[in-house]
């Protein structure tokens, strides 16, 4: 475990390493994959890794979660196109997308006469969101801890009207992402992604700016492993500056609100 540590972080840091079990290594040698070979995974696999995901903490138990699996090669294919052609869309064992679902709770209500209104609230739509994400981690592990590798896909909500066409996704419906399960390709180079120093990311009792020197020391290992990956990049100049500087780093979901409101979400 101190190995995986020190790739993540750089340093083991104040952790006590003698406390490390299997679920806690298979968390921190977690890896994007980005290349799989073209094996689709059996439906009783995904059921499984579906089944995990269920499992999940959820807002009082709403289950606002709902998870389209996408196997046809056709609709695969529209799908990586919205998502920037991304061909692991298409070549990925699974391919599940990712759906807020309020239309499920709305409807069991309407049939019973019970008021709605307080699903118009923004609040609401943020349960629905977390729901789904937590419900997507135990997925991501459950999938990896089977020998999987796993990317998620925010891309698709580049092109998220058409997806929700796609989808035939109903009113109080939205696709938040896609997940990519599947065989790792021999020559994927994913490897673990250095993350940024717990004295950055971890506060005690009140929130305190980062330390520049901490900031530097990330920038320079994640620059490393960007050459490495054989894509050199600078965290600040490259990825920070691109995505933060105006709504050209959206790639088009600078209009998301409109999208939301589209399906039926007001964001009161």
């Amino acid at each position: 475990m101190k190995e995986l540590l020190e790739r993540r972080f750089g340093t083991p840091g104040d952790v006590d390493v003698s406390l490390g079990n299997g679920v806690v290594e298979l968390l921190l040698d977690h890896r994007t994959v980005r290349t799989f070979r073209p094996e689709p995974i059996d439906e009783r696999v995904v059921r499984l890794i579906v089944a995990a995901a269920q499992s999940a903490s959820t807002s009082a138990n709403f289950q606002f979660t709902s998870v389209i699996s996408i196997r046809d090669p056709a609709r695969r294919d529209r799908l990586a196109h919205y998502a920037g052609d991304q061909q692991l869309v298409r070549d990925a064992g699974a391919f599940l997308v990712w759906v807020a679902d309020w239309s499920r709770s709305v409807s069991i209500a309407r049939e019973h006469g019970l008021p709605t209104r307080g699903a118009n609230y923004l609040d609401s739509t943020i349960s629905s969101v977390v729901d789904v994400a937590l419900a997507a981690q135990n997925a991501a592990v459950a999938a990896e801890s089977l020998g999987y590798g796993i990317t998620f896909v925010g891309a698709l909500r580049n092109r998220v009207d058409e997806v929700c066409a796609e989808l035939e996704l109903p009113e109080w419906t939205f696709p938040l992402f896609g997940l990519a399960i599947g065989v790792p390709a021999p020559d994927d180079p994913a490897d673990v992604k250095p993350r940024l120093g717990q004295d950055v990311v971890l506060h005690q009792e009140t929130y305190r700016r980062p330390d520049p020197a901490a900031i530097a020391d990330y920038r320079e290992r994640i620059g490393r492993y960007y050459t490495e990956q054989e894509k050199p990049a600078d965290w600040v100049l490259d990825r920070l500056a691109w995505r933060i500087a105006d709504k050209t780093g959206l790639h088009g979901r600078h209009t998301i609100r409109q999208s939301f409101h589209r399906q039926g979400f007001p964001l009161a």
